[in-house]
C-alpha cells in the first residue's frame, strides 16, 4: 500500500505543473531607455502582466542639466496612472521637461503581490 501511495505522489508531481508565480517584467519604455528625446508630454512603462494600480506608480527625477551637474536628483511633478489594460505605467509631468538626463524609478505589483522595483534613465534635449 505504501509503495502505491509513494509511486501515485511521484507521478503526480511530475505529471502536474506547480503553480507558477511570474513577477511583472519591463517590456517597453517611451522614450526608451538611454534615448535623446525632446521633451515629452508622457513616459510609459509597458509591463508584462497587469498591474495592482493602488500598489503601482512611479517617480521621474532630473539628475543632471547641460553645464550643471547637481548634487542630488531633483523629483519632478508628474501624475501617475495606469492604462484601462493595466498593464501599462504612465507619468505626465506638470509641465515641459527642461534639457537633462531624467530618471524614472518605478515600484510595481501585480497578482503574485511581489513588489518589483526598478529605474531607467534618458535625455531630453
Amino acid at each position: 500500500m505504501k509503495r502505491l501511495m509513494l509511486a501515485a505522489l511521484v507521478t503526480l508531481s511530475l505529471t502536474s505543473g506547480g503553480l507558477a508565480y511570474a513577477h511583472p517584467e519591463l517590456e517597453k519604455t517611451t522614450p526608451a531607455a538611454n534615448a535623446t528625446v525632446p521633451s515629452p508630454a508622457k513616459i510609459e512603462l509597458r509591463f508584462s502582466e497587469r498591474l495592482a494600480g493602488e500598489f503601482s506608480g512611479a517617480d521621474l527625477l532630473m539628475l543632471d542639466m547641460p553645464g550643471m551637474k547637481m548634487d542630488k536628483p531633483s523629483k519632478e511633478s508628474a501624475a501617475s496612472a495606469l492604462s484601462a489594460d493595466g498593464m501599462t505605467l504612465t507619468l505626465t509631468p506638470s509641465r515641459p521637461l527642461m534639457a537633462g538626463t531624467y530618471r524614472v524609478d518605478y515600484h510595481v505589483v501585480s497578482t503574485d503581490t511581489h513588489r518589483i522595483t526598478g529605474s531607467y534613465s534618458f535625455k531630453v534635449q
